[in-house]
Formats: structure tokens, sequence, C-alpha cells
């Protein structure tokens, strides 16, 4: 028979890989979930910011721990008739850190949204850690990226748009006045 060393090596690696799975899940129930819950309600309290962090635990080892900034009115209103407008609801944002299914957490930053108003931003993925990566300044970083993605959300103009690029060979050629 071929020799079978290299399958061998992805075998061991396969078997680590499903260990490490079950390693990052005990950590995650043992004390992780709890840190990250304790972090960000601790932060949330000394930057006075008026957000909620809630527990979402449907599936058994895919729980997610979300910061939210909670919902409230758009400020937009449905005209149902002459007399009567309804809000449109607006979700404020929300910073997650949920478990993979190999026990890994994913760092992400939901977008505000108001119903029925335009798609939903798809949610932006700041990393993916395995629970001994994350320390406690980690959570500060991700915190002030999430406050600064909301506040460009909220904030939306076109200033952030470039003028257009000239097409062209020949692009030492100084533009006409």
């Amino acid at each position: 028979m071929e020799d079978l060393s290299g399958l061998k090596r992805k075998v061991e690696q396969y078997k680590e890989i499903l260990e490490n799975t079950e390693a990052y899940r005990k950590v995650w129930n043992a004390s992780f979930r709890d840190e990250i819950i304790n972090s960000l309600e601790t932060m949330i309290k000394e930057i006075g910011l008026d957000a909620e962090v809630e527990i979402k635990k449907d599936l058994l080892n895919l729980e997610a721990i979300v910061c939210s900034l909670g919902q409230g009115k758009s400020g937009i209103y449905q005209k149902v008739n002459d007399e009567l407008k309804r809000p449109l609801i607006k979700a404020k944002g929300s910073l997650v850190y949920q478990q993979l299914f190999n026990g890994k957490i994913i760092v992400l930053i939901i977008y505000p949204t108001i119903e029925n108003y335009g798609e939903p931003q798809p949610p932006k993925t700041i990393a993916i850690y395995r629970p001994e990566e994350i320390k406690e300044p980690f959570f500060v970083r991700h915190m002030e990226e999430f406050m600064k993605e909301v506040t460009k959300w909220e904030d939306y103009d076109d200033d952030d748009n470039q003028p257009a690029k000239r097409i062209g060979f020949r692009m030492d050629v100084p533009e006409a006045e």
C-alpha cells in the first residue's frame, strides 16, 4: 500500500480540531459567556450608553450575546389616511458575540434599520476568535468600531465619495480647464 503518513497527519489534525471545538464550547459555558456579559455591561454603564445586553440561547452551542441600542420611533411616519399616521420603527443596531458551529466566537455589527425603508445593510464581521484570544482591550475596540459604524449610518451622506477617476491610457496629460 502507498505511504499513508500524509493522510495520517490530516486525520490527526482533524481529530485535534474536533477536540478544540469541544474545549471552546466548555470555556464558553464555564466562564467566557459571563466574562463577555460583564465586560459589556460594565462598559456601557461607565460610558453612559443607553444599551441592553441580552443572551440569545435558542440553540445550545450557538448562543449569542447581543449588546443592543434598542428600538424606537424613526421619526418617519406612514400615512394611513388623512387623519392617521403610523410611526416606522427603527432598530438602532447591535454588537454581537456569537458562538460558531466550531466553538469559535464571531463578533458582528448589526446596522440600524428602519422598517419598510430600503434594504438592511448586511452585518459587518469584525473578526472570528478562539475564546482565549479575546482579552479585555478587545471589547473596548469592538465597541469603538460599533459606535463608529452606527454613527456613520446615522450621519449618512455622500461626502465620503471620491470624485470620479479619469479613465484612459494617457493619464499623464493634464485635464483641460
